[in-house]
């Protein structure tokens, strides 16, 4: 599929000065971490296809260019007006507008649930049952509050005190922004576990803590206090995919990571996320990637190794956008 070049960025000083410091704080292609834990830089330089990502549970805000998800029936769009909130760790398909003049430029913020605890104690947040059951991602109109926020929060990041002593406070307030906005309650259903969908967030987070191990449905059914019935079901309305199908594709892309990064051959990355036959994790590898583990990894470090130092890119262009959920 051909995509179009992105429209121009909105063109407010904010927003400029949000382009301004991601062009320099993300200067290559990929992933790029900064001083705080759980807070990324993204940028990718030409258009990509549709190609399978995971997301650990984030805030992502994209200051130029655009990203477009699909989840089953579900197509989302975030871009410099547009900001993705995922409650959950979830798969999807994404494609990505940028051009060389006009980089795709963003920042990921994982969705710390302890932070969000204490600030939901805070709020004395005593509300019942949400009303309908929420959706796992959402794109979200970005107001002038938030994107204040997100560049202060840039411009502490340039710093390395800044970023140490008035980083973490930034951080914390827009969990709070989100959290008190449109889309609060989906991430206060998967922390509180009172509905369908919190419990379906509690088996997500199961079984990426022990994607490796021999997870089955009826235990996570059982964990989740679901018949197994309705746990197929509700697993399905989150995830757009079956609980096996999901456990999966997350050994698929920890396994993906592990080859590019850890340079574990296609033996020893099969085996360390959970599958007993080579032959079959390499057929369900390109089932899902559209290329032998071998040919991917060596398509995905041609335009350079993975860095190792202490700002890591972990996604050249065209890698799953996968990070593990906490």
């Amino acid at each position: 599929m051909s995509l179009q070049a992105p429209p121009p960025s909105f063109a407010g000083p904010a927003q400029a000065r949000m382009v301004h410091l991601l062009g320099k704080l993300a200067p290559d292609e990929g992933y790029t971490h900064s001083a705080l834990d759980g807070v990324k830089f993204m940028r990718t330089n030409v258009s990509i296809p549709r190609v399978p990502v995971m997301y650990e549970p984030s805030i992502v805000i994209v200051a130029q260019g655009r990203k477009r998800g699909f989840l089953g029936s579900q197509a989302f769009t975030y871009d410099a007006q547009h900001y993705l909130v995922l409650a959950v760790p979830l798969p999807f398909e994404c494609e990505t507008e940028a051009t060389p003049n006009e980089p795709m430029l963003a920042i990921s913020i994982r969705v710390d649930l302890a932070v969000v605890a204490e600030l939901l104690m805070m709020l004395n947040d005593t509300r019942g049952p949400i009303d309908s059951e929420p959706r796992a991602v959402y794109a979200t109109p970005l107001d002038a509050t938030l994107s204040d926020a997100v560049l202060r929060l840039l411009e502490s990041l340039s710093s390395q005190h800044d970023a140490r002593i008035l980083g973490p406070a930034i951080v914390r307030e827009i969990c709070y922004r989100v959290l008190t906005g449109s889309q609060g309650d989906m991430i206060r259903a998967a922390l509180t576990q009172q509905d369908h969908f919190g419990r379906i967030a509690k088996a997500l987070r199961r079984i990426h803590q022990d994607f490796a191990g021999n997870l089955d449905v009826p235990t996570l059914a059982r964990e989740a206090g679901m018949s197994l019935a309705v746990f197929h079901a509700q697993f399905k309305a989150v995830t757009e995919t079956s609980p096996m199908q999901y456990v999966k594709t997350t050994r698929l892309h920890h396994a993906r990571l592990l080859m590019v990064q850890d340079r574990l051959n296609v033996s020893a990355a099969a085996t360390r996320v959970g599958y007993e036959s080579a032959s079959q994790f390499s057929r369900e590898f390109k089932r899902l990637f559209g290329t032998s583990p071998a040919d991917d990894v060596k398509r995905m470090r041609t335009g350079g190794e993975p860095s190792m130092n202490a700002k890591p890119q972990y996604a050249k262009r065209g890698q799953s956008c996968f990070v593990t959920a906490d």
